[in-house]
């Protein structure tokens, strides 16, 4: 039987460059290679190859094949692992589309929506999710931060509002550094969303959807040792992540409705990470990861591990029901 070439796309264009190639790794180590030949594909603004036994085989964007030791090898399905653009706001969706290569993430349109943080609430809202209040600043707008305290209350979050980046975003205690935290995140996208501060406890929520069913895993409470989940909670181990959380029946049983909900509206595809924060027992959407972390220590590993699976057992599941799709 020919195995399955597996195209393990990472790399792009954000800061988390290098989280991307660990995370693609990680997924190469956990696939079975008895029923896949995995490849790491490496796309960068200067080049698209792939890293192979030591050896870098530029990419034909025509048809994205490689050479390889004088043969032509082109790939069955891509799986792509790439943080903000262009593997998360519909770039990279795009172009297999075009050429007829099966992805495993979120769609164009999917995939468009959930990248833009202000879109995503908006859509979400229309089914009933309760979302953080915000306000929306484009570069070049004339900024009041006295204003803008104001309204949302003060702490107070800002973050770049199309990006798939841990940085950028801040937490702002004094009006007096809305402005420069407003230019923090503007390096990473031309928006910036900035949100009212919730204070309550934070979860991560792991589902997939496999022939039309939507499977959820164990939820994780996310408890940061630093003031909020950012990329160096995420990445240098300033967190504690407790799987599976240790919540009510009731409350559990909510998130997985509405992360249900939200996976539906927004037409999501393969797995994806929904983050809330609970508020006087309110459920809070804060953000949808549609290509969440795939390191060792991310989230999404230790909820199919607690789901008592193996990570292997999670990249079949979703690259078999995108070969059949």
């Amino acid at each position: 039987m020919n195995k399955i070439k597996v195209a393990v796309v990472a790399g792009g264009d954000s800061s988390e460059y290098q989280i991307s190639i660990l995370g693609a790794q990680f997924i190469i180590d956990n696939l079975d290679k008895a029923t896949y030949e995995p490849y790491m594909v490496i796309i960068t603004k200067q080049r698209w190859y792939v890293e192979h036994n030591n050896q870098k085989s530029t990419i034909d964007k025509n048809n994205f094949s490689f050479m390889l030791n004088n043969e032509q090898y082109t790939f069955d399905v891509a799986y792509i692992n790439i943080h903000g653009t262009p593997g998360e706001n519909g770039v990279l969706q795009s172009y297999f589309e075009l050429i007829a290569l099966p992805y495993t993430s979120c769609g164009v349109d999917s995939s468009v929506i959930t990248f833009n943080k202000m879109v995503c609430k908006r859509v979400v809202s229309s089914v009933g999710v309760t979302t953080a209040k915000d306000i929306i600043i484009t570069k070049g707008d004339k900024i009041d931060a006295d204003s803008i305290a104001k309204e949302l209350g003060l702490p107070l979050f800002v973050k770049p509002n199309a990006s798939g980046s841990s940085f950028g975003v801040s937490k702002v205690n004094n009006a007096n550094d809305i402005i420069s935290a407003i230019e923090a995140s503007l390096k990473e996208s031309d928006t910036v969303i900035i949100e009212e501060y919730l204070a309550g406890r934070e979860f991560g929520q792991g589902l997939f959807m496999v022939n039309g069913e939507i499977t959820t895993l164990p939820l994780t409470e996310i408890i940061s040792k630093t003031e909020f989940f950012d990329y160096k909670a995420k990445y240098e181990g300033l967190s504690s992540e407790i799987t599976p959380a240790e919540v009510d029946v009731k409350l559990s049983s909510e998130m997985i409705d509405i992360s249900k909900r939200i996976y539906k509206v927004t037409n999501c595809s393969g797995v994806v990470r929904i983050d809330f924060i609970v508020k006087d027992g309110i459920p809070y959407m804060i953000e949808l990861n549609s290509t969440p972390g795939m390191s060792q220590q991310s989230i999404i590993p230790q909820q199919v591990r607690a789901y008592g699976k193996s990570l292997g057992w999670l990249y079949d599941q979703i690259i078999i029901d995108t070969l059949n799709k």
